[in-house]
């Protein structure tokens, strides 16, 4: 904490004086969210008050630095207990004494998000440090990604950074090859990839290969030495690629990726999406995903399934599921949308309407609500409850 105060001393400070010396742009956000839950007969609220500071400075011509700082506090109810959430097939299960293992807290947060410096030379680009690795074409989902798990009623939050160096070399006009290195222990442990990126006619296509070490847990061993569920990690080989553009004036993308496990059964990724404007302006967006590491059959979900799901360990436990989302401006600052999550293959359904409301050019509410339907132990099963967000965002 003293770290993160002299830190704030420092910015306030020194960099209104950096700022005219060395061209230092400081800006960000600052965001109050309120998030509440009723879980079978008990109501929860959990709030986060988040602030977000931006550095970013062109060094030279050629050399560009930016970083991210977050400070995150939570307050109301941050510990939840997962088991909750879970049907009395999995939580009967548990061994009497460990149903307080089962519980994610939410503590106060301040990190380094993103620093990295961006080196442009003749022949490529060189990108070191802490920085955003966005990969694919999907909307909610990613099959190409094996970096980050986006937040199915969110997919469109920020994404956390990850150290690593990347070389970006351009091959003419529509085209390049990007080479990363994200660094481990030692290089068996290290991420590598190599991503090609082009472009036919309307449309923009990538080919991608990646190593990449996945790490998550066995939910049902206990290490009392590390006081944390034992680790488990395999190599993870993936093969993919992905498509986006326009037909008709139809959005259309795809993408696909081939996992190659070194413990587990090899599987696949799938998505395939659409979107499309109205000339009365209403927006719609439909988007497919497969996941075979999933299960076809709910009664087959396990403590692991649904722990590594809670914890974004894991993208799905459902095979098949459908997303979809329909926008219209009620007014030219508000915008009203409903959203829907369907799990093919357990037959069940979440509904979460959607508001988008600009106070002014820096100010913007954003709200949902959340409602499931489906029967216990499926994804969008009663048990999993019914609540809501709201979210104000300040930038400057």
């Amino acid at each position: 904490m003293k770290r993160f105060i002299y830190l704030m001393i420092f910015l306030i400070c020194f960099l209104p004086f950096l700022n005219a010396q060395d061209k230092l742009e400081i800006f960000g956000y600052f965001e109050s969210q309120a998030l509440a839950s009723k879980i079978k007969n008990n109501f929860y609220q959990l709030y986060t008050n988040k602030l977000r500071v931006d550095l970013k400075s062109q060094i030279s011509k050629n050399i560009t630095f930016a970083a991210n700082f977050d400070y995150i506090t939570y307050h109301g109810k941050t510990q939840w207990d997962i088991l909750e959430f879970l049907s009395s097939n999995i939580t009967s299960k548990i061994p009497q004494g460990m149903e307080s293992f089962y519980v994610i807290p939410f503590s106060n947060r301040h990190f380094l998000d993103n620093a990295y410096i961006k080196m442009r030379f003749k022949y490529f680009d060189l990108i070191v440090g802490k920085q955003q690795i966005s990969l694919g074409t999907g909307y909610v989902w990613n099959p190409t990604d094996v970096f980050n798990i986006k937040d199915m009623l969110d997919p469109t939050y920020e994404i956390p950074g990850h150290n690593a160096m990347r070389i970006i070399v351009p091959l003419g006009a529509a085209s390049s090859i990007t080479a990363l290195y994200s660094p481990g222990d030692n290089w068996k442990d290290s991420a590598k990839m190599i991503q090609f990126e082009g472009r036919i006619s309307h449309f923009d296509y990538s080919l991608i290969a990646i190593e990449k070490i996945w790490r998550f847990h066995d939910y049902t061993q206990f290490d009392y030495e590390i006081l944390n569920f034992s680790e488990v990690s395999e190599k993870r080989q993936l093969l993919g690629g992905s498509m986006a553009g326009e037909f008709l004036g139809l959005g259309i993308w795809a993408e696909y990726g081939y996992n190659k496990m070194e413990k587990s059964k090899d599987f696949y990724e799938l998505v395939v999406g659409l979107d499309y404007t109205f000339d009365f302006k209403t927006y719609i967006l439909l988007e497919y995903y497969r996941n075979t590491f999933g299960k076809s059959n709910y009664e087959d979900y396990d403590l692991n399934d649904w722990m590594r799901l809670f914890t974004a360990e894991q993208k799905a436990i459902s095979r098949d599921q459908i997303y979809t989302l329909i926008q219209h401006p009620a007014t030219d600052l508000m915008t009203i949308g409903l959203s829907s999550f369907i799990s093919i293959s357990d037959s069940s359904f979440a509904l979460a309407p959607v508001l988008n409301y600009s106070l002014s050019d820096n100010a913007e509410i954003i709200a949902y609500l959340n409602f499931s339907f489906g029967r216990e132990g499926k994804i969008s099963g009663k048990n999993m409850g019914n609540g809501g967000m709201i979210r104000l965002r300040i930038y400057f």
